[in-house]
């Protein structure tokens, strides 16, 4: 299997993606088979309808993007984000940045936004749906409206010639401009584009459509594309997160009914970054699974009776972890946790348990 073969996988099994399923679908059930190494799971699994999600979101390569910290997901019109001429007959401000007061963003965030192309959409209707992964220049935004959603990813400008190449076989391209950027357009279908971008500040940028679009629906949404400063770009992020400020009063609720790992280091979840609810469970239970599996694989090989049964018991436990719950309508990341905590606790961990939990 080659890497774009992979990525593109990972990317339809994404529980982040736009109006993918909640539970494991036939692509998602396809890759966890391939992370497991076993044959096909028998389980059957519910497919409730549609719902719409962020962008390729905390499990990206089933949570190897737990490396690359997901920073911020959330909702907004996008046109309320950009300068535009007062009002005066709107409502008055009732929360403190929009009445004047000055808005602190910590070093994270700030990082995060100096080191992306800052684009967004500048019409009507459109939301943001995620923002996420700002690390060595590579990240994702995510936009929706109605049935139609736009995902702008961004990659170190090293990778654009071998994406360049791939991209040459989907179609001839055809040159665009985005906010006096250059790029070329290419045509995967009547109703699928996408647009790369050329590097930019150590980056470039690939846009890429979602839903039923035409080309004119495309090139209207292209004109009005923005680049803007980094601090209109944050004020598009949503204020309901969990900041670098909040680590410890969040790790402490989620980790309230979870067994902890010997040695295990809650002060060291300082370092997750930014998240929203969602990527930050899925940061701290990785954490925590990684833990209790080195321990168990530690115990196993010192014939540790005692320590064994305990990482097996704290693992089987995790079905009963309240922050597993809690995600579990958001996405599949509970799924693919039980899925390995069982199989380690049963004595058969997968080969590739390191890669489906995000482990160092």
């Amino acid at each position: 299997m080659t890497e774009e073969h992979l990525d593109r996988m990972v990317r339809d099994a994404d529980p982040y993606r736009p109006a993918v399923i909640r539970r494991l679908d036939g692509a998602k059930q396809t890759l966890l088979e391939e992370i497991m190494s076993e044959p096909r799971l028998e389980r059957v699994v519910e497919s409730p309808p549609p719902r719409s999600r962020t962008g390729r979101g905390i499990v990206r390569r089933f949570a190897g993007a737990l490396t690359a910290a997901a920073v911020l997901t959330g909702v907004l019109v996008v046109s309320t984000v950009l300068p535009g001429p007062p009002d005066d007959s709107q409502a008055p401000p009732t929360d403190a940045a929009s009445a004047g007061a000055p808005v602190v963003y910590s070093p994270v965030a700030m990082k995060a936004a100096e080191g992306n192309p800052r684009l967004l959409i500048d019409q009507p209707g459109w939301k943001v749906t995620t923002v996420y992964g700002f690390t060595e220049q590579q990240g994702t935004i995510a936009f929706s409206n109605g049935g139609r959603q736009l995902e702008m990813n961004w990659y170190p400008a090293g990778q654009y010639e071998g994406f360049r190449a791939d991209r040459l076989n989907v179609s001839p391209p055809k040159s665009v401009r985005v906010d006096g950027w250059p790029g070329d357009l290419f045509r995967y279908s009547s109703d699928d584009f996408a647009v790369m971008l050329r590097p930019r500040d150590g980056a470039f940028v690939e846009l890429r459509t979602g839903g039923g679009w035409s080309r004119d629906d495309f090139d209207g949404v292209l004109a009005d594309i923005v680049r803007v400063d980094v601090r209109t770009w944050l004020a598009a992020l949503p204020a309901e997160i969990v900041t670098p400020a909040r680590v410890d009063e969040q790790a402490a609720k989620a980790l309230a009914d979870v067994p902890l790992p010997p040695n295990f280091d809650r002060t060291a979840l300082g370092d997750v970054g930014t998240n929203d609810f969602y990527q930050f469970g899925a940061q701290v239970t990785s954490r925590v699974g990684c833990a209790w599996i080195a321990e168990w694989l530690r115990a196993k090989r010192a014939g540790d009776d005692a320590a064994l049964q305990r990482a097996g018991d704290a693992l089987r436990s995790s079905h009963n972890w309240r922050v597993l719950h809690q995600m579990n309508d958001e996405g599949d990341w509970p799924e693919v946790f039980w899925e390995i905590a069982d199989k380690v606790a049963a004595g058969n961990p997968p080969p590739a348990y390191a890669q489906g939990l995000g482990c160092d």
